[in-house]
């Protein structure tokens, strides 16, 4: 089959799948879908750094287990927890970042390994999920703040869900377009390199053309939704900075394992941890900016 077709076809299958599981009427068809997806980046990830046994498939099963049915979704923005998973998360993404300037082939041992798969891979997809829980709980809060208790319908619950599905669906289109655009600036300004000893092909133009682009993606969308335009600014920033940060992070690691894709899950694409790369490294980082963002 002709390689291009291939690509198309799987990219398809691959927006029809997560588009499908945001618009299905519960957030718990997403979250199912991305814990499917973290045991298959878990398992790409294992690969790329040679972990071994199946115990981090069992640590990320029972998280994901706690934070969707054992914390109440009303409790998503103030629960210790949380705070301490993406506490957690997030200084495994910086320590990634430094990660990303070490010239030295760094030699981790089996606990760092099992670390880092947990918290930079299984942190990243849980928060995701937890991204749609999140804006379902504060859309409901704003609204229910107009109105008396027992005016608070299931029509109003249903506007709360339906501002959630449009987030979530922004979310990806800004790193898509994002990553869009920089192909394309890139392809035709890229003159200055990114960051040559992770990524070659990355120029600074490319990941400029991004962020613009998904600037101007970002204030379309506004235009639909209760947030303003500000908020989606520096959502789309957020979005742009840390996704572009996640794709150098993992090109590292597969430079540093002599791999050129971390999987062969998705025909004509790689695998699956290449296509949530940047996804799931800013994933952390848009639900703490979408949290205090909510308090203005």
């Amino acid at each position: 089959m002709n390689e291009l077709l291939k690509r198309c076809i799987t990219g398809i299958i691959y927006v029809f799948l997560l588009l499908t599981a945001i618009m299905l009427s519960n957030a718990e068809a997403f979250g199912f879908l991305f814990l499917v997806f973290g045991l298959i980046c878990l398992f790409e990830f294992k690969r790329l750094v040679r972990l071994t046994g199946s115990t981090i498939y069992l640590i990320f099963l029972s998280l994901w287990w706690c934070f969707n049915y054992l914390i109440p979704i009303s409790e998503f923005g103030s629960n210790l927890f949380v705070y301490l998973l993406l506490l957690a998360v997030i200084s495994t993404d910086i320590y990634l970042v430094f990660y990303l300037y070490k010239k030295e082939t760094v030699k981790y041992e089996t606990w760092q390994k099992f670390l880092l798969n947990l918290f930079y891979v299984g942190g990243g997809c849980l928060f995701i999920s937890l991204l749609y829980k999140l804006e379902i709980y504060k859309n409901e809060q704003e609204l229910s703040n107009s109105f008396a208790f027992w005016e608070f319908s299931q029509w109003r619950f249903s506007e709360a869900f339906s501002e959630a599905q449009h987030t979530m669906i922004a979310i990806l289109a800004i790193i898509w377009a994002s990553d869009s655009f920089a192909y394309v600036s890139g392809r035709f300004l890229g003159r200055t390199k990114l960051f040559p000893s992770v990524s070659p092909k990355k120029t600074v133009e490319g990941f400029i053309g991004g962020l613009v682009g998904a600037l101007l993606i970002a204030a379309w969308l506004s235009l639909y939704s209760n947030k303003e335009l500000w908020k989606w600014l520096i959502v789309a920033a957020v979005l742009v900075v840390t996704g572009t940060l996640g794709d150098l992070v993992e090109s590292k690691f597969k430079r540093v394992a002599g791999k050129k894709d971390s999987g062969t899950i998705l025909p004509g694409h790689g695998g699956l941890l290449d296509r949530l790369d940047s996804l799931i490294f800013a994933s952390p980082f848009a639900f703490i900016t979408l949290l205090v963002l909510s308090y203005f």
